[in-house]
């Protein structure tokens, strides 16, 4: 911004120009105020002069003595200051002056000096003995200040032996006394040049004090401030006034420091706010994505349910036949005359096709569970119950393992749950620790099995921990997913966990599994300590991610 463009030079400029007017306007009133009172003291000191010549005068006039009035003239006259002086008689005729060449000449009546007397009415009897004054310039072009005093006839005239006037005449003569006023008017010049450079000199000074009052406290205030406002609007919100006067700027700048205090806080809330929606925004997609693979999963595992409950029941039936004619067989043959070598031989290979199909109908069994739709059957049952049955079951496994298992849990927590259901599940849960802690090649691994139970906000959480080899992160992710089974083959079929993730969900609760290799694993199901109510007991059971057998 150009510097005539800002409010501090307008306000510099008006305040000068008004300045200057004021000034102006008195040093004219001072020229003239001090021009009337100077020529008021000239008038008054030309008075004096005149009425001393008059008085000085008038004894030699009265005694008719003219060269005593000649030499009083010319030695008044020769006085610095004094033009000329004059007396006029009645005719007009000039008796005496300082000018020899004026004695005796006729005055002419309509001159000046005449017209001023006969105009003011001086010749009336009852008039003052008043004093006119005239100011005209002479030939050199000087002024001059002149003086017309009128020479009455007193009474001390008209009766003097010497010379008689007549009573009746009011008037004998005029005293024109000139006085030059080249002197005064030097004066008055050198006294105006003064007063103007004076008044230059005030003006200057004033502009000065104005101009640095204005650059202190309204030009860089001012400026700061718009700086600030510069760097508000960059967005450098941090900035801050050091301005602390006391006046309207001052507050102003206190204010504006409030100002970007507050614009800071609300950009910091924004950036945290946004920040947050941004991490809302990853978590609700993560959810949703989340969501989207449990449909997924859904979907698939209602189909596989679907496959698995169809090819169970297709599958029962020959199964059973196979089963019961193998057996059937090694009866009647055991009832030959065959030879016993030959006998047995034929008992084997029926016993294994007997064995093969019961193990084939476990799977279609386990099949059937896995698929099934039922209902379940709530009843309020001691959670220490539950758990105490398990550890029963489970521990003679546990110690042909040669693992240990620790139960925690309290008498008074109670569960509202399908115990059967339940029980299923923790037992899939500590039979897989119990094995994970066995050797790869069978022998006795020495592990510790821990079963705890706590009760959490309204929920009961089942934790089923152990010591062994644990899994990885590839493994982790399938452990749900039916027929999935890291047990060598013949030894499982990956349904038992899968089965588990339905009952879990089939009671509104859910099961985790943290684990690392080599590091044991931690299973975790949360259940609620009372279901929804009946009407949403008869659920659909969701597929589930397969098993860890």
């Amino acid at each position: 911004m150009k510097f005539t463009h800002t409010i501090a030079f307008k306000l510099f400029l008006v305040t000068v120009t008004v300045q200057t007017l004021i000034l102006a306007a008195l040093t004219f009133a001072s020229i003239r105020v001090q021009q009337s009172n100077l020529m008021d003291h000239v008038v008054q000191s030309a008075v004096r002069v005149s009425d001393m010549i008059a008085r000085s005068t008038r004894h030699s006039m009265m005694l008719n003595q003219k060269e005593d009035v000649h030499q009083i003239i010319a030695s008044v006259g020769g006085e610095p200051g004094i033009a000329g002086i004059r007396i006029y008689n009645k005719q007009g005729v000039v008796a005496f002056g300082t000018n020899p060449a004026d004695l005796s000449t006729q005055v002419d009546m309509n001159a000046e000096a005449c017209v001023s007397c006969h105009s003011v009415g001086l010749e009336n009897p009852h008039a003052s003995n008043r004093t006119l004054t005239r100011i005209f310039a002479d030939p050199g072009g000087e002024r001059v200040l002149g003086l017309i005093t009128p020479i009455r006839n007193e009474a001390q005239c008209s009766d003097a032996a010497c010379h008689a006037h007549e009573a009746k005449k009011t008037i004998l003569g005029v005293l024109d006394v000139k006085m030059s006023l080249a002197q005064v008017d030097h004066g008055l010049e050198q006294n105006t040049r003064q007063l103007l450079v004076l008044s230059m000199g005030a003006v200057l000074l004033i502009g000065l004090v104005s101009g640095a009052f204005i650059w202190m406290f309204v030009r860089r205030p001012v400026k700061r401030l718009a700086i600030g406002m510069e760097m508000v609007t960059s967005g450098q919100l941090n900035h801050r006034l050091d301005f602390w006067a006391s006046d309207e700027l001052g507050q102003l700048a206190r204010r504006f420091n409030i100002m970007t205090e507050e614009l800071a806080r609300a950009r910091e809330e924004n950036v945290a706010w946004s920040e947050t929606l941004e991490a809302k925004v990853k978590q609700k997609t993560a959810d949703l994505e989340e969501a989207h693979k449990q449909m997924v999963r859904v979907e698939k595992m209602v189909s596989l349910g679907n496959l698995a409950s169809s090819v169970a029941h297709e599958l029962n039936n020959p199964l059973e036949g196979i089963l019961t004619f193998a057996r059937l067989l090694i009866k009647r043959i055991r009832k030959t005359s065959l030879p016993q070598e030959q006998i047995d031989s034929y008992c084997d290979d029926l016993r294994l096709m007997a064995d093969e199909s019961q193990r084939c109908g476990d799977i279609v069994k386990n099949l059937l569970v896995f698929a099934r739709q039922g209902g379940m059957a709530f009843q309020t049952i001691r959670v220490r119950t539950i758990v105490e049955r398990c550890a029963l079951l489970v521990n003679h496994y546990a110690q042909m393992h040669s693992a240990q298992v620790a139960i925690t849990c309290t008498d008074e927590d109670e569960i509202t749950c399908d115990p059967g259901q339940i029980q299923q599940v923790l037992i899939a849960l500590m039979m897989n620790a119990v094995e994970a802690m066995s050797a790869p090649s069978g022998s006795a691994g020495g592990g510790s099995l821990a079963v705890d139970v706590q009760r959490v906000r309204g929920n009961l959480v089942f934790r089923v921990s152990d010591n062994g080899m644990g899994m990885n992160d590839d493994v982790k992710a399938h452990i749900f997913e039916p027929f999935f089974t890291t047990k060598s083959e013949g030894k499982g079929v990956g349904l038992g966990l899968a089965i588990a993730y339905g009952i879990i969900e089939r009671h509104h609760g859910t099961i985790e599994v943290e684990s690392a290799a080599g590091k044991g694993t931690t299973f975790t199901v949360t259940l609620p300590v009372v279901p929804p109510s009946e009407s949403t007991q008869h659920i659909q059971e969701k597929p589930l991610e397969g098993a860890r057998t």
